[in-house]
Formats: structure tokens, C-alpha cells, sequence
């Protein structure tokens, strides 16, 4: 029997699409013939990956794993929405957020860790599905927060299953707090933060690049009204605290309580609870932000179809 080499099984990979283990049975099977290893990837229906890899795959699911202090989340994309309401597809994002919590949310960690009962890994486990489902599946990115002492709080919205969205929210607080108390407000924070969309816990966690950015253009447009410079600079502060407003956690105004702001709410938590509190971070992944939105074309589609 011909060696199996690495170099061959990554040849036959980049040429099919197929994952790793497929493509290294497919050659034992076919004693090292890359031609007939791909005839019986074709056969097996595992070398269409590699035509469909190529569509747009904006749709899918926001998947979450918490355990206690500790959390992950992840995006993983597919076609079409119909594909997303899959059980298969479902199953598979659940078992990739569980792994996901596993390597503290790492992504590269992540793609090469092993899949669950099928010799692949994550990446190539997705691979696999491409063939199985017949549509393109990314993985697309995952992070992880934990904290030393408090817990994560999580938020699922549009929810098809357990810890299964659109969009998914993880906030970590700091905090010698009861659980019950923290489990709380946390969940409060979490929906907040779904709804307004903060950019940073605070004014200090502020990209500055964006802060500046910000400040000139506000400045430009105050000029404008041709002010002289002292009194640009007070309407540019007066401004920046809008923003602030809209894009910093701890200074929005809160969803559950439009009469105070986020940051007192968690100050009255706090004393509630008997211990400060403290948003030590939070991560909001809204499905396919970022992505171009797939548009259908039905005479693109037939084409593919007959390729």
C-alpha cells in the first residue's frame, strides 16, 4: 500500500474542499490516487464544499455557553435562514460554543480544536456539514469573557433554541455580590445592552482614534456657525456628552428605567446587593454585521447547479 503522505491529503483538501479525515480515508481507499480519491469524494458527495464555499453566507446563528464566571460566544453563518431553523445546523453551532467556552473564546483555538465523536476538527467538522446540509457554513469569529470572582450574564434575542439567536450578549461583572442578585442585574445589563448597542463600558475604554474623530467633526461643525474658538470648544463638549450618551454603557440612559442612567442603576444593584459592582466587559454579536447581505439570483443559482 502507497504511503499516505501530509502533502497529499492537504493537496486533495485544497482541491475538493473536503475535510482532512475524508480526504485521508478517500486516499487509503484509492492507495494514494488523488484523481480516484477525488472520484470517491464526488461519490460520497463530500467534494461539493468546494464549489459551495464560494456563496454568501450572511444568515445563521449567534450561539452561547456560560458557565458561571465564565463564557463564549460565537458566530456561524450559513445561506439561508431555512437552513438556521435545522436541527443538524443547530446542533452543530451549540457544540461549537461549547467548545468555544472550552478554549476561552479563542478563534484560531477554536477552528483547530477536535470535534466531538468525528476524528475532525472544528474547522473541518464545518467543512463536512457543507456537504451534508448542501449549503455553505462559515465559521466566522468567537470571544470569550471571564472574571475571577462574579459571574457572566448572557442575552439571546430572536431565540430559536437554548442560547440560540440572532443576536447574543455576554456581560461580565466583578463583583463579591450573591449570584442571585448579580444573575439579576446581569440579565438586565445583557438586554440593555442588546437594545442600545453600546461601543464601550466606559469614556475611558473609548477607542481614541474614534473619540478624535469624533471631536473634529464636531468642532467643524460648530465653526460653522461662526462662533469664535472659546465658545466652539464648549459647544464641542456639550456635544461629546451626547455621544456619550448613545455610546457608552454606563452613561445610557437605561431601557428599564428611562428616568436614570445605566451607571446609576448598577450603583443601586450594588446597594441592594450588599457589594459594589463592577462591568469589568461585555460583547454584543448581531448575526451577519459586517457581512454583504446576500442577494438571490436565480439564474446564478441554476448555473451552479449544472456546473
Amino acid at each position: 500500500m502507497a504511503e499516505i503522505t501530509a502533502a497529499a491529503v492537504k493537496a486533495l483538501r485544497e482541491r475538493s474542499g473536503a475535510g482532512m479525515m475524508d480526504c485521508k480515508t478517500a486516499l487509503v481507499e484509492t492507495d494514494g490516487d488523488i484523481d480516484s480519491a477525488m472520484d470517491v469524494l464526488r461519490t460520497k458527495g463530500l467534494a461539493a464544499a468546494a464549489k459551495k464555499s464560494g456563496r454568501a453566507a450572511s444568515e445563521g446563528l449567534i450561539g452561547l455557553k456560560t458557565d458561571g464566571n465564565a463564557s463564549a460566544i460565537v458566530e456561524v453563518n450559513s445561506e439561508t435562514d431555512f437552513v438556521a431553523r435545522n436541527e443538524v445546523f443547530q446542533s452543530f453551532v451549540s457544540a461549537v460554543a461549547a467548545i468555544a467556552l472550552e478554549v476561552g473564546g479563542d478563534f484560531e483555538a477554536l477552528k483547530a480544536a477536535p470535534y466531538p465523536g468525528g476524528g475532525r476538527t472544528v474547522e473541518e467538522e464545518a467543512v463536512h456539514l457543507v456537504a451534508t446540509i448542501g449549503e455553505n457554513i462559515s465559521l466566522r469569529r468567537s470571544t470569550g469573557l471571564q472574571v475571577s470572582n462574579g459571574l457572566v450574564a448572557e442575552y439571546v434575542h430572536n431565540k430559536v433554541a437554548p442560547e440560540l439567536g440572532k443576536i447574543g450578549v455576554v456581560v461580565a461583572l466583578e463583583s463579591e455580590a450573591p449570584a442571585d442578585k448579580l444573575a439579576e442585574i446581569g440579565k438586565n445589563l445583557a438586554m440593555h445592552i442588546c437594545s442600545a448597542d453600546p461601543q464601550s463600558t466606559d469614556i475611558a475604554s473609548l477607542d481614541p482614534a474614534v473619540l478624535e474623530r469624533e471631536r473634529k467633526i464636531l468642532a467643524d461643525q460648530a465653526r460653522e456657525s461662526g462662533k469664535p474658538d472659546d465658545i466652539v470648544e464648549k459647544m464641542v463638549e456639550g456635544r461629546l456628552r451626547k455621544y456619550y450618551e448613545e455610546s457608552v454603557l454606563l452613561e445610557q440612559v437605561y431601557v428599564r428605567d428611562t428616568d436614570t442612567k445605566v451607571g446609576k442603576a448598577i450603583e443601586a444593584a450594588a446597594k441592594d446587593a450588599g457589594a459594589e459592582i463592577t462591568v469589568a466587559g461585555f460583547v454584543r454579536f448581531n448575526l451577519g454585521e459586517g457581512l454583504e447581505q446576500k442577494e438571490d439570483d436565480f439564474a446564478e443559482e441554476v448555473a451552479r447547479l449544472t456546473e
